[in-house]
């Protein structure tokens, strides 16, 4: 390779191939201005706004929100052009039923809006990144503030609070009556504790344990149970309190974290000696394949995925020396397989729960 202050080799281009590419290429920058724009709706509140209030202009837009029209305007012409609001003539733009599920609804469980709340500190991380590839070592979640955890928080949260206990729960064979009766529970990777939360409030006869390396999630984590008053729920520095030992618990969960984690195979471990033996683990993790040309054949967000491994994913899965880094894409089922029988369980049994991102796993010792 030649030297970066060199100009590269002159090669002959064909011209439809030099369009299509720059039009691909800007494609994606279209996609980020997009985002941005996203963002900027959700804080404002301009979807919430827009819900259920028919086609607006910018001035009845701005009566609503009390912000300035013609930044307003702009803004609804740019969501116009980018398909996310529908352009009904006259100056006035439409948020339809599926765009307020979408962008606005947080009780719905397409609800994505949080996702983008995290965009500024994304890109904030990506001026770091540079010393990451010098050096290998990525950046732990904490690294993207309050605000990263905030909206990780909020990414997740509406399928955990629509979905999770009325219908992912009771799909897992011979949970539902131990949770009932009263069964010790604990989510690894708890995050800001929504999933835990969810579960506490639903099942007041169990006991159920947060565990989290970021202190940023414990901190929202601990806020949202002091809220809702839940006094069945705790949470954990996993690195000061970590999973005992002693086979306490019938029922773990690993929500969307593993390929995360620095050390998964270790943190299978634990949970082995966590979980009694006749205890089961529920894992999601994201719908993986094992190469690259089947990630990319199979998943159309693939070019998403890989590019949030760098920003997030792999970051933190190498934000310790000697980091599994498996990122985003890192576990398919066969490599997942293999992780827990290693750690010394002896059923994994795929979940179909329909989920557009996320693989579900029952595994027992």
């Amino acid at each position: 390779m030649p030297p970066a202050s060199q100009p590269p080799v002159s090669r002959p281009l064909d011209p439809e191939r030099l369009r299509a590419y720059a039009k691909r290429t800007f494609g994606h920058l279209e996609g980020a201005m997009t985002s941005a724009m996203i963002y900027l709706g959700d804080q404002l509140g301009l979807y919430r706004a827009l819900a259920g209030a028919g086609p607006l202009t910018s001035s009845e837009l701005a009566e609503r929100t009390g912000l300035h029209e013609r930044w307003l305007r702009e803004w609804l012409q740019q969501q116009g052009a980018a398909g996310l609001l529908e352009f009904r003539g006259e100056g006035r733009f439409e948020l339809e039923a599926e765009g307020e599920a979408v962008l606005a609804n947080e009780a719905h469980p397409a609800c994505g809006i949080g996702f983008f709340a995290r965009l500024p500190a994304q890109l904030r991380i990506a001026e770091r990144l540079p010393e990451a590839f010098r050096t290998g070592l990525g950046l732990p979640y904490d690294a993207f503030g309050p605000e990263g955890a905030e909206g990780i928080e909020r990414g997740f949260a509406p399928w955990f609070r629509a979905l999770l206990v009325p219908f992912a729960l009771p799909r897992v064979p011979d949970l539902l009556p131990r949770l009932q009766r009263g069964e010790r529970v604990a989510d690894v990777g708890c995050g800001a504790g929504i999933a835990l939360l969810e579960m506490a409030k639903a099942f007041p006869h169990s006991e159920f344990h947060g565990y989290d390396v970021s202190q940023h999630a414990l901190a929202r984590a601990e806020q949202n149970r002091a809220r809702d008053a839940i006094p069945n729920a705790r949470f954990h520095d996993a690195r000061a309190e970590p999973l005992p030992a002693d086979g306490s618990f019938g029922f773990i969960t690993t929500f969307d974290c593993l390929h995360d984690m620095t050390d998964p195979a270790g943190t299978m471990g634990a949970i082995r000696r966590a979980l009694r033996d006749d205890g089961t683990w529920l894992i999601a993790d994201i719908k993986a394949h094992g190469s690259y040309e089947r990630n990319v054949e199979k998943n159309p967000m693939a070019a998403m995925m890989y590019g949030t491994s760098v920003l997030s994913c792999l970051s933190s899965a190498l934000s310790e020396p000697g980091g599994a880094g498996f990122g985003t894409l890192g576990l398919p089922p066969e490599r997942l397989q293999r992780m827990t029988q290693a750690a010394g369980f002896t059923h994994f049994e795929p979940l179909d729960l329909g989920h557009p991102v996320n693989a579900f796993y029952v595994v027992r010792p």
